[in-house]
């Protein structure tokens, strides 16, 4: 597929990784829309304001998107909470659900119908090797990203024979300002793999064009998926190591 002249929808497109996946979008010839909090962007595009984390702001969001008719929707927009689960604040909680599962859901929803009608485009959902290997500490957001790729596989076979494609692509660590600084220090400790932002966005565009259905970045995390899926306490183990460097460093900031 070409992107020339395509419309393209991309939620959290002003942000570290969005702005890259918009700016290689842009020179394949593309027309942006960015959903974003950004009350400018850095490059021409149309930019629509709102409120992913609230029912009444994503249906807000959703009635401009469907009268838009965007011909591919990029669900990028996410945020993520490191931390024992019950020190994570209930309103986190709920917007970590919000932004990154229901959001991409409803606004799925308020695209199918043009998309339908046309006979043809293109939902993408960026998730997380999180929501295929579910890390402590990352409960939330591991889990909200697990919804997102079973929502990708549920509504794929919803849509066979539609014309209608639909992307599923899970980077793992992304060196951008999503990880705060005490997910950086996690990092650092447990030697995790972050991969740099231009080479992801380069990966996430490459694998839109080409119609890939799922797509998961960076080895051995994309083998240790694979190995998660069958044989999930074998994996278990593997991580205890790095479950204690996490208990470690938490201590370390309450004392």
């Amino acid at each position: 597929m070409r992107l020339k002249g395509k419309h393209v929808v991309i939620t959290g497109g002003a942000g570290g990784l969005g702005s890259r996946i918009s700016a290689l979008m842009q020179k394949k010839g593309a027309r942006l829309t960015i959903v974003d909090r950004a009350k400018e962007l850095p490059f021409e595009a149309n930019l629509v304001t709102g409120d992913l984390s609230t029912q009444e702001g994503i249906t807000a969001i959703g009635e401009q998107l469907a009268a838009l008719e965007p011909d591919i929707l990029v669900n990028l927009a996410g945020i993520q909470y490191f931390g024992p689960l019950e020190k994570q604040p209930t309103d986190s909680i709920q917007l970590t659900y919000m932004i990154n599962l229901v959001a991409p859901v409803m606004l799925s929803q308020a695209v199918l119908p043009a998309m339908r009608k046309r006979g043809k485009g293109q939902i993408v959902n960026i998730g997380s090797i999180f929501g295929s290997i579910n890390f402590a500490h990352f409960a939330t957001y591991s889990s909200a990203k697990a919804g997102l790729k079973g929502f990708s596989e549920a509504i794929r076979r919803e849509l066979q024979s539609t014309g209608i494609g639909v992307t599923y692509i899970a980077p793992r660590a992304v060196k951008t300002p999503l990880n705060n600084n005490t997910v950086m220090r996690f990092a650092e400790l447990t030697r995790m793999a972050m991969d740099d932002p231009d080479y992801v966005a380069n990966r996430i565009v490459k694998s839109i064009i080409a119609g890939k259905k799922d797509v998961y970045i960076g080895f051995p995390e994309s083998f240790f998926v694979r190995l998660n899926a069958v044989l999930p306490r074998l994996v278990d183990g593997s991580l205890v190591a790095n479950d204690k460097i996490a208990r470690n460093l938490f201590q370390i900031q309450q004392s």
